[in-house]
């Protein structure tokens, strides 16, 4: 019979609160619990960290590649493997892999790949974020125009058994390319809806949401901003509540000053979370790689297509949640929920990940200095 781990020595952020003079309980790779010091018996196998933070292991629902790999260029279940492991040793435990806008049989093998590597239990992987191929092309970004085309019956029915077959299916569109029926539909079969790469008005948006979309996808950047007559899809996230949104925290895609002007004009009960909108060059050297055969290049961290339009992001997620504290300025509890129980709701997964509730998946990671990553658990394992 296995032994329960008890981590000592560290304060423990659960996700919601945190824990002084506590230790954290794993057994067969999940949270048994968090008791006093005062409680613990010596039928545990003690593990003795020195000070610092125990937080929740990072959930990132968009991740288009990393380590070198990008799912566009390789539905592999090797390269989901690489892309998982690539953020795993960055504090990302949870990710949905992203494929951006592509033809219909590229769409069909990441999906295939998605299903063999949730199937061979790949540390990290929790399903698929499918961002396109329905988007407006009028805020196409680095997406390619020539693949953007509106949502029919066949891709509706196709996506609604996908999202009864996946433990997590986020799909971002546009309300220019589906319907508030189709959005309905996809949202009762269990996909998370997000609205992206629009130039919706706010009515419109708002009607997404009426019909079941929950989240808005990189806020600020490939939408409709808000302006003194028309609040856009920006002014819709903020002031809707039944819609989070993602939010690329790198200094990059959205100014420290408008991250903190979003932060405290967003209207709850949901929120804003940190997303890493990750390509190739995450956890690597990479200088340039290739999206559907258009050339991305890497410069002064910044990513982009030949002709200067931002590509994604050079980033990972820990490293959002350090600017969010060191230059936005945000406590790191609620920094480090924007990047783990805030995601995992959206999923409707924040009893499972994003926490350290008894019964969630051993997934933890320990920090000294702030914002310093020590140490990495994935499902009780130690990440080298």
């Amino acid at each position: 019979m296995s032994r329960i781990t008890a981590y000592t020595g560290a304060a423990i952020f659960d996700g919601h609160t945190t824990h002084h003079d506590a230790a954290l309980l794993i057994l067969s790779g999940r949270v048994a619990g968090i008791i006093p010091l005062a409680d613990m018996g010596a039928e545990y196998e003690k593990i003795e960290l020195a000070g610092g933070l125990i937080a929740p292991g990072l959930v990132d629902l968009q991740v288009n590649g990393g380590g070198g790999v990008m799912l566009n260029n390789d539905t592999s279940v090797e390269a989901i493997r690489t892309i998982c492991a690539a953020h795993a040793r960055c504090g990302t435990t949870a990710l949905l892999p992203t494929l951006i806008t592509d033809t219909p049989d590229m769409t069909r093998r990441a999906i295939t790949a998605v299903r063999q590597a949730l199937a061979a239990k790949i540390p990290g992987i929790i399903g698929l974020h499918l961002e396109g191929p329905h988007l407006a092309l009028s805020r196409k970004g680095a997406h390619c125009a020539d693949l953007i085309r509106p949502m029919d019956e066949n891709d509706c029915r196709d996506l609604e058994q996908l999202a009864g077959e996946l433990p997590s299916l986020m799909l971002t569109v546009a309300p220019e390319s589906v319907t508030f029926d189709q959005i309905r539909r996809l949202r009762k079969a269990g996909a998370v809806v997000s609205i992206g790469h629009s130039d919706c008005t706010y009515s419109d948006a708002l009607g997404a949401a009426d019909s079941g979309a929950t989240s808005v996808t990189h806020l600020f950047n490939a939408m409709s901003q808000l302006t003194n007559r028309e609040p856009g899809l920006v002014g819709a996230a903020l002031d809707i509540g039944t819609l989070s949104a993602g939010i690329i925290a790198d200094g990059i895609h959205v100014d420290a000053a408008t991250i903190s002007i979003a932060l405290k004009a967003k209207q709850g009960p949901e929120h804003l979370f940190l997303i890493s909108d990750a390509m190739a060059t995450a956890g690597t050297d990479l200088t340039e790689f290739f999206l559907n055969g258009r050339r991305i290049l890497r410069q002064d961290n910044k990513l982009t297509l030949e002709d200067g339009t931002l590509a994604g992001a050079n980033l990972d997620l820990f490293t959002a949640v350090d600017f969010i504290v060191q230059v936005v300025g945000l406590a790191p509890e609620e920094a480090l929920r924007m990047a783990s129980l805030y995601p995992a709701s959206i999923l409707g997964r924040s009893s499972e990940l994003g926490c350290l509730e008894s019964g969630a998946k051993a997934d933890f990671i320990w920090m000294q200095e702030s914002t310093k990553i020590k140490a990495i658990w994935q499902q009780g394992r130690p990440v080298t």
